[in-house]
């Protein structure tokens, strides 16, 4: 009876020692497949160049040479493109993951100092418990109004008008972390799809330039190969190379490839680092200023509701009409700067409760110092110095008549 294999013993090593076993064409066709995680090196490049049918032997015309400095550059610049992409695809759904998952835990950070700062001024547990369980259906925009009117009036004090604040930014950063963690549930969801996919077959063969009949074959016989070398590799049987010359008597058919390690081996190339890209500004926001300004508003919660899921959508989407698309795949420079961002946050307690204090203030009623009038400038004749600038404007013509030609 054959004994279970455990998956604890595959690892990353075990998984680079097995496809270097293969053969240089199952080399190249795994790679490929795990192209998110492995790189081709060169002598495998050239092995592809020289591996692809030349169309001149179907046009009837015998071949000189398939090895050229295009066809190599032709097919390094196509593996390359398929890498750049893959391993984005991979850093924004981690970066997605990472920028959600602190802003909900600093969403609810601050909804618990918020809480504790309510019940500080005397607000009663159970009115505290009703603020939470009638946040979701809450709505700021008219509270924030009436309270500005009332305070405005003059018939509320300070301290109630602080308090009446920070109810509303309770129930606003309870739906802020609701929110958050919706989505962090769709973006781990939506990185575990992007761990696990390899590239489709019509991919490969655009990259290494074979029929999709002679690549379908290749894929079963090596993909076979892998997992049986992997299994055997893992029971401490020596590997088996299934190109070597067959022996005089008749071998059994080999058994059926563990389906489930290649299931395992996407799992644990998954735990891999993501790679991190360089992301040039692309004009998000209008400045990179205001953007950074924006995106450290953004780390503490302190955005409108109404025009948050827009600015998210910026970040992961490339969806903002402001934003220069240089790039062909979705801008990272927002999300990397988020992140960057809240890993410079001081999320202490003392902190947040620092913030919560500044953001639920009252607004001062002082009367806003009017600025001086401004004089209207004279309006005498030019000086020599203004004539002068007009005059290399307008330019002379040899008559010394005002050139016309302007």
């Amino acid at each position: 009876m054959a004994s279970t294999l455990t998956t604890p013993l595959l690892t990353v090593g075990v998984i680079e020692e097995t496809i270097s076993s293969l053969p240089i064409q199952g080399r190249v066709l795994i790679k490929l497949l795990l192209i998110q995680y492995f790189d081709i090196s060169h002598d495998e490049i050239l092995y592809m160049v020289a591996d692809r049918p030349d169309p001149r032997c179907v046009s009837g015309t015998k071949p000189v040479t398939t090895m050229t400095q295009e066809s190599i550059a032709a097919t390094t610049n196509r593996w390359q493109e398929y890498r750049r992409r893959t391993r984005l695809r991979r850093e924004r759904t981690w970066l997605q993951c990472t920028a959600l998952k602190h802003l909900a835990d600093t969403a609810e950070a601050l909804a618990d100092r918020a809480a504790s700062l309510l019940k500080a001024q005397g607000v009663a547990s159970d009115t505290i418990a009703t603020l939470k369980v009638q946040a979701r259906t809450a709505v700021a925009g008219q509270a924030l109004r009436t309270l500005d009117e009332r305070w405005t009036q003059g018939t509320i004090t300070a301290e109630e008008f602080r308090k009446y604040r920070l109810a509303i930014e309770l129930q606003t950063l309870l739906r802020f972390a609701e929110r958050f963690r919706k989505r962090l549930v769709l973006a781990e969801r939506e990185r575990q799809t992007s761990d696990r996919m390899v590239l489709q077959d019509h991919e490969v063969c655009h990259i290494w330039g074979i029929p999709a009949g002679s690549f379908a074959g290749r894929k079963v016989k090596f993909l076979s190969q892998y997992l049986l070398n992997l299994q055997a590799k893992l029971a401490g049987a020596p590997l088996k190379n299934h190109d070597a010359p067959s022996q005089t008597h008749v071998s059994p058919p080999p058994p059926t490839p563990p389906l489930h390690l290649w299931d395992e081996t996407l799992t644990t190339l998954a735990s891999l680092p993501v790679e991190r890209s360089i992301a040039v500004y692309d004009g998000l926001e209008r400045t990179e200023s205001a953007l950074l300004e924006k995106l450290s508003a953004y780390a503490l919660i302190a955005l409108p509701e109404a025009t948050e899921s827009k600015f998210w959508n910026s970040l992961v989407l490339g969806a903002s009409s402001n934003a220069v698309h240089s790039e062909p795949t979705r801008s990272l420079f927002g999300l990397q700067r988020l992140v960057a961002i809240q890993q410079d946050l001081d999320r202490s307690p003392e902190a947040l409760e620092q913030e919560l204090l500044k953001r639920t203030a009252p607004p001062s009623q002082e009367p806003g110092v009017s600025l001086p009038p401004q004089t209207e400038g004279a309006t005498g004749e030019l000086t020599e110095m203004q004539k002068q600038i007009l005059h290399n404007f307008i330019g002379e013509d040899a008559s010394g008549r005002a050139s016309d030609k302007w």
